[in-house]
């Protein structure tokens, strides 16, 4: 049976994971802070879609919770097939807005977690000849905007590399990079939401659907929808301040104590 490793399964993205990959038959590994709602999650899967369920409790902002999923990683007796590193989170405001000690919190989950984590299931992956990684980046990476949009870039960097030193091994990856969508993130980051428009927003299980399609397909870096797949076109071919200066306005908007 195939197992999946999923980070960040209770909400959004992460539990639009964990849903399809157990509606494809995959054993899950599921990773999260919150014991109460991670239990929950697991026991809804179990009970939705027959398939074995086991719960790791970890915080992947802290040393000792990337160490523990880096040693289930690694255990050889049940291998880990599929990981998706999906956790992460947004700081509102501008840079020297956030507190210090958020951005570094931020910076080693989505970097150093991410770093850890890939290398842990990928070397297993490499020796069995099968297996794959996603990487939950953002469209934000292809713009110039502050610390979580920096992070995701590094995330899309990193899997594009860590696909090439690896190409022919069997192993494959995945930066995905999807635009707004529905999920808890902006309001766990303190974000209004509430002036983006409706046509900007997208379903949490079609951004799933369409990675799992690219992941299939080889692809390495996932742009889900045309809408967000012209905006990355325009940020690639327009000069990075004018990009950097919407975005910032945007960012303003966002917060509820600093209007634009």
């Amino acid at each position: 049976m195939t197992t999946s490793l999923v980070t960040g399964p209770t909400a959004g993205i992460g539990a639009a994971f964990a849903r399809q990959l157990a509606a494809k038959g995959h054993a899950l590994v599921l990773v999260a802070r919150d014991e109460e709602r991670l239990a929950q999650t697991a026991k809804d899967l179990r009970e939705g879609y027959g398939v074995e369920v086991e719960v790791l409790p970890a915080d992947l902002a802290e040393d000792a919770g990337i160490a523990a999923v880096e040693e289930r990683l690694r255990d050889t007796a049940r291998a880990v097939d599929v990981l998706v590193n999906n956790a992460g989170f947004g700081n509102r405001g501008t840079f020297l807005k956030a507190p210090m000690a958020d951005e570094l919190r931020m910076l080693r989950l989505h970097c150093e977690a991410v770093l850890r984590l890939t290398a842990a299931a990928a070397e297993g992956m490499r020796e069995r000849g099968r297996g794959a990684v996603v990487n939950v980046a953002s469209v934000a990476a292809f713009m110039p905007r502050g610390t979580y949009a920096a992070s995701k870039a590094w995330v899309v960097r990193f899997t594009e590399g860590v696909a090439q030193e690896l190409r022919g091994s069997g192993v494959r990856f995945l930066a995905l990079c999807p635009g707004f969508v529905r999920t808890e993130f902006h309001a766990r980051a303190g974000m209004n939401a509430d002036v983006l428009p409706s046509w900007a927003w997208l379903d949490a299980d079609k951004v799933v659907a369409a990675a799992l399609r690219d992941l299939a397909r080889g692809r390495i870096v996932s742009v889900p929808d045309p809408r967000y797949k012209v905006a990355v076109a325009l940020a690639r071919h327009t000069p990075s301040r004018l990009f950097a200066a919407a975005s910032t306005r945007t960012g303003r908007r966002y917060d509820p104590k600093n209007p634009a």
